[in-house]
């Protein structure tokens, strides 16, 4: 949710905005609609506002991604950030690329490369447990081969 405030700008990675704009509309860029609500509660004020113009990239929550996400909850109850003010996305987002066949994209990195962590899973740990794909966003840049 911090790619554009904290790794990569949009006033020094202008092409890389262009290049993720362009996936959002071929479909091959997408997101779990309450991915827009976490943006909403908590997002930055850019982050808020790009998200409102790319309102495409969400996709709503259809029954197999509620029943998959509702899955993954009950699996890894520790996904979720017990003090959280807010409903979580992650288990959405592993959802929604189970689903589809998906890769994940998150700047999150797993438990066992932080120092003290919170909990015990975090997005990486869960998409690996499942066999899912999970990328940071250079990884995406590098995997489609972008220059910026």
């Amino acid at each position: 949710m911090d790619w554009q405030a904290r790794y990569y700008p949009l006033d020094v990675f202008q092409s890389l905005e262009q290049k993720i704009e362009a996936m959002i509309q071929s479909r091959t860029c997408e997101a779990a609609q309450i991915v827009r609500e976490e943006i909403d509660a908590v997002g930055t004020p850019g982050l808020k506002t790009w998200a409102k113009n790319h309102a495409t990239l969400f996709v709503p929550l259809g029954p197999e991604i509620q029943l998959e996400a509702a899955a993954i909850e009950a699996a890894y109850p520790d996904l979720m950030d017990p003090r959280g003010m807010h409903l979580s996305a992650d288990a959405y987002v592993i959802a929604l690329a189970k689903v589809k066949g998906g890769i994940v994209v998150s700047q999150e990195t797993s438990a066992q490369e932080k120092r003290n962590p919170k909990r015990s899973h975090f997005i990486p740990d869960v998409c690996r447990d499942l066999g899912i794909a999970c990328i940071n966003l250079l990884g995406l840049m590098r995997r489609e081969k972008w220059t910026v």
